[in-house]
């Protein structure tokens, strides 16, 4: 019994405090603590409203390889090929998000994968993203780039109709890409 208390108090309660120490929830605790202790306000995190599901899930795109088809169809479900809108969480701080566009690759079941959209000129020489032009998804008509590395899990329950096609020659582009570099057939 005193060995096993032994190795309790100096060898797993160490670790355990370790892993509490590096805990993103303890992180942003002690940042919310420190907050209040120095009177200075947090910025208000981006919610979405209750109720509606977000995308909190991404996974590296080679991570889910499938046959890629081009099949946007209006039929109120969302096709490869089809840009729709979600919330996104931030990948650093999943308590706060943005609703962005999305490209719809493929589907599991009720989830969509999707890769995320940007209007970023930043993207332009990033190898992990693809510019794809500009089209009805932005209303201010800016180009957009698709990042590829990434891949969305997006619950279908989440989405926006409100979106558009992406041409076939554009939906080609980012179909080359994934199967060039992130193995998708």
């Amino acid at each position: 019994m005193q060995r096993f208390a032994e190795n309790l108090v100096f060898n797993e309660a160490p670790k355990f405090i370790r892993q509490l120490q590096n805990s993103p929830g303890i992180q942003r605790g002690i940042k919310l603590g420190m907050d209040v202790i120095a009177g200075t306000a947090p910025s208000p995190p981006t919610e979405i409203a209750a109720g509606r599901p977000v995308t909190r899930t991404s996974v590296p795109t080679a991570h889910r390889a499938r046959k890629l088809v081009y099949a946007p169809d209006l039929d109120g479900r969302a096709d490869p090929g089809e840009i729709v809108w979600t919330w996104v969480a931030y990948e650093e701080d999943p308590t706060r998000g943005k609703d962005r566009p999305v490209l719809v690759v493929g589907r599991d079941r009720q989830t969509l994968l999707g890769l995320m959209l940007s209007s970023q000129e930043r993207h332009a020489d990033d190898r992990d993203w693809v510019g794809i032009g500009s089209g009805s998804w932005d209303h201010e008509g800016r180009s957009s780039w698709v990042r590829l590395d990434r891949v969305l899990d997006v619950p279908e329950e989440g989405i926006r109709r409100e979106g558009a096609i992406l041409q076939r020659e554009m939906f080609d582009v980012v179909a080359a890409r994934l199967r060039a570099d992130y193995s998708w057939s």
